[in-house]
């Protein structure tokens, strides 16, 4: 399969297999959904997409005419209207015509920075599904941390109470010393537990930022685990880099600087319409009553055109075209400052990706059954006489632990993903398909 499927094929835009949680609990799917739909800077960018796309209608149509009524030449002896042949009344109307092609530049140039809108509402998008990813994953691995440990106390409360027995019990091996070990133990547990409540409500008000009430409810038990075939390394593969950059290069945040640039580029073209003439037409009619001895007058009118010239351009006209040419350069320093930075993060990203994988498939295959191997041994020992109990509390205690680091390496690499999907979205569209070869899978070890 080719590559560049391959590596489509595992990453997944917004997590799109859930398991069905009761109406009580706050999954990743209605999170992302909920944070979305009530996102303010969602309705901005439709109002700034409208704004300008009114200004681009406005910005190509003609400026108003301008009317003017007039009396003229009135004597001020007697304001008589007839005594004096050049006395009139005047009513004329003129029409500016702006420079060159302005009125078709300045409407493209609305347009322009009008289509970068869905490309911004795209990257805000996504970037608001890595986030609000990124924060439910937090909660719920403080909350799954929580539930494992509260397992695990059960048991300690037991060997506890079994420890007491044996210690009262006159054939019983347990020592005093062991029932304060056990009993040391449950308040260190206790201790964590109050940390992970901590870190689980303060993941839960970062939660609230964008899911508002619904951060307090409990998290559903399974989070999305429907994955695809990973690549082994897309690093060695064949111009894996290019492939990369290409992908990154089809980022909505990139492409909407590229309409930005388009928008800049047409200033320029804007700029430049100022070395040509404005030109103005004007017509006037007016009219004139008959002279004292009743003879009648010829009315007037009157037809003209204005136009301006842009001889001294050096401190004007060039130092506007300069002006809008370093702006355009600037927005394209900018997509190229922004370009690196996204693959820079993705290189980063790929990196933990691939330890994080690593360290999963290793604590799957050798440590987490060891681990249970050697608390299983160490409580049999204990139980026989045959071993010491701060050993058999040391491997229980060593288990919950290897538990508890399993359960945050999946989920930061859930968020590794959460952010990889971020930095490769391109349409804000469908999740990438998956293979057949999918398979339900909870996050709990």
């Amino acid at each position: 399969m080719n590559i560049q499927w391959v590596f489509l094929l595992f990453l997944l835009v917004g997590f799109p297999a859930f398991a069905q949680s009761p109406t009580n609990k706050l999954s990743l799917d209605e999170a992302i959904a909920h944070a979305i739909a009530t996102d303010p800077w969602l309705n901005g960018s439709r109002h700034r997409e409208d704004a300008l796309t009114s200004e681009s209608i406005s910005a190509s149509t003609l400026p108003d005419p301008k009317v003017s009524l007039m009396a003229a030449n009135f004597p001020t002896d007697s304001f008589d209207i007839n005594q004096e042949p050049m006395t009139q009344l005047t009513v004329g109307v003129s029409q500016v015509f702006p420079r060159g092609d302005s009125l078709a530049l300045s409407s493209r140039q609305k347009q322009e920075l009008a289509e970068q809108e869905p490309l911004l509402r795209q990257n805000r998008q996504a970037r608001v599904t890595a986030i609000v990813s990124q924060l439910w994953l937090d909660a719920f691995r403080a909350q799954e941390s929580i539930r494992l440990i509260e397992q695990d106390r059960s048991l300690f409360e037991h060997l506890v109470d079994a420890t007491k027995a044996s210690y009262s019990s006159a054939l019983g091996g347990a020592r005093q010393q062991d029932i304060i070990r056990a009993q040391l133990e449950l308040t260190r547990l206790d201790d964590r537990l109050t940390v992970l409540r901590q870190q689980s409500e303060s993941a839960q008000q970062r939660l609230s930022e964008w899911v508002g009430g619904l951060a307090s409810l409990p998290l559903a038990q399974l989070v999305p685990s429907q994955y695809g075939d990973e690549p082994a390394s897309v690093g060695g593969q064949p111009d894996s880099d290019r492939w990369l950059y290409e992908q990154v290069n089809r980022h909505p945040l990139l492409r909407a600087l590229d309409q930005r640039i388009d928008a800049m580029e047409t200033g320029v073209e804007l700029a430049r319409q100022k070395y040509k003439p404005e030109w103005g037409l004007s017509a006037q009619y007016g009219y004139r009553d008959d002279d004292p001895m009743g003879r009648d007058r010829a009315d007037f009118f009157s037809v003209g055109v204005t136009f301006d010239l842009p001889l001294f351009t050096g401190k004007r006209q060039d130092k506007d075209v300069s002006a809008a040419t370093s702006r355009a350069e600037a927005i394209k320093t900018d997509k190229l400052l922004m370009a690196r930075k996204l693959m820079a993060e993705l290189d980063t990203a790929l990196v933990q990706l691939q330890r994080l994988n690593d360290r999963r498939a290793l604590y799957a295959g050798q440590l987490l059954p060891q681990m249970s191997e050697q608390a299983e041994a160490a409580l049999a020992a204990y139980n026989n006489d045959d071993g010491d109990f701060a050993e058999a509390v040391r491997a229980r205690i060593a288990e919950l632990n290897a538990k508890i680091d399993f359960l945050t390496i999946r989920i930061d690499r859930l968020k590794m993903i959460a952010e990889l999907n971020y930095l490769l979205s391109k349409n804000g569209s469908e999740p990438f398909p998956a293979t057949s070869r999918e398979h339900a899978e909870g996050l709990t070890p």
